[in-house]
């Protein structure tokens, strides 16, 4: 299988998949990016300040717009394709065999980049069904029966799952060919997700954050404001290399490129044992995006 371009940058800023690729350890969140104008905007910032990962979703609404940016800018910054790591997600709406495979060929369309290097199942249950439902089990299953047939016929470098908790991780490896690449979830010092993490160590699974910052409200806590202090840097730098110091990769999403700039800022530093012990007491469990645990 082919390596992704050797521009994603040292070897430490990336984290090497079991499917044989390696991922950037940072990458760029488009969440609610919304407009052509500014998605551009916010593209050519990340790849001038380094971003080589770019993380998206079909239910985003903005598939097309990165994907024009990334066809316009990548040669502009002397870059190709092979330079850079994409990431979309099945949506929930999309679960079941025939729907899976029908999504995954539309994402492919709208970016427009001829391969996926990582394609994730974005939800465990399945839009209309009750979480509850048994259904959400055989549909998601489907689904990843899909992506292993379009992972092996070369549409999809890695494959993963997003959202899901370690029952839905153990019951998706114990019938699986391929085992999933990627994990990504909600990780931040007030969900450190222990028990998650510790399995996907144990099976070779990669652990990436969203919501690193607590969807904002992260940012004003005393015990961040200490450890910011202390290091020197951004309460948005101490979250982030927070997760990086795990070995967890993260996918800020900025409009500002000062933010995304300083987002960047990641290497070179690391946080004290006494700093994530601080961090460390910040452990409550709480969600500020949404909990799968209630999804059969």
């Amino acid at each position: 299988m082919e390596k992704v371009g050797a521009s994603l940058g040292p070897t430490e800023q990336t984290v090497l998949l079991n499917s044989g690729t390696r991922m950037p350890l940072l990458g760029m969140g488009t969440f609610r990016l919304q407009g052509a104008e500014l998605v551009s905007q916010c593209v050519e910032a990340a790849l001038a300040h380094g971003y080589r990962s770019f993380d998206t979703a079909a239910v985003y609404g903005n598939e097309a717009a990165i994907g024009q940016a990334l066809g316009a800018l990548l040669p502009l910054h002397g870059l190709a394709r092979s330079d850079v790591f994409l990431t979309t997600k099945l949506g929930p709406r999309d679960q079941g065999k025939a729907e899976a495979e029908a999504a995954c060929l539309r994402s492919l369309e709208q970016l427009a980049c001829g391969y996926l290097d990582l394609y994730l199942i974005h939800w465990p249950g399945t839009q209309g069904k009750p979480q509850g439902d048994k259904g959400n089990r055989e549909q998601r299953w489907e689904s990843w029966r899909v992506l292993e047939r379009m992972h092996y016929a070369g549409h999809l470098r890695a494959i993963g799952v997003s959202n899901y908790t370690l029952g839905h991780l153990q019951e998706l490896l114990a019938h699986c060919r391929v085992p999933p690449a990627v994990l990504q979830v909600e990780f931040h010092p007030e969900l450190p997700q222990r028990e998650l993490w510790d399995f996907c160590q144990q099976h070779g699974i990669h652990l990436q954050a969203y919501a690193s910052l607590g969807c904002g409200q992260l940012l004003g806590r005393a015990e961040v404001g200490r450890v910011a202090e202390h290091q020197g840097r951004t309460p948005a730098q101490v979250l982030l290399r927070w997760a990086l110091h795990q070995g967890v990769g993260v996918i800020p999403k900025s409009v500002s490129p000062t933010h995304l700039a300083e987002n960047a800022q990641l290497w070179g530093w690391d946080l004290s044992p006494e700093d994530m012990a601080e961090l460390g007491m910040m452990d409550c469990s709480r969600h500020y995006c949404w909990d799968p645990s209630g999804v059969t």
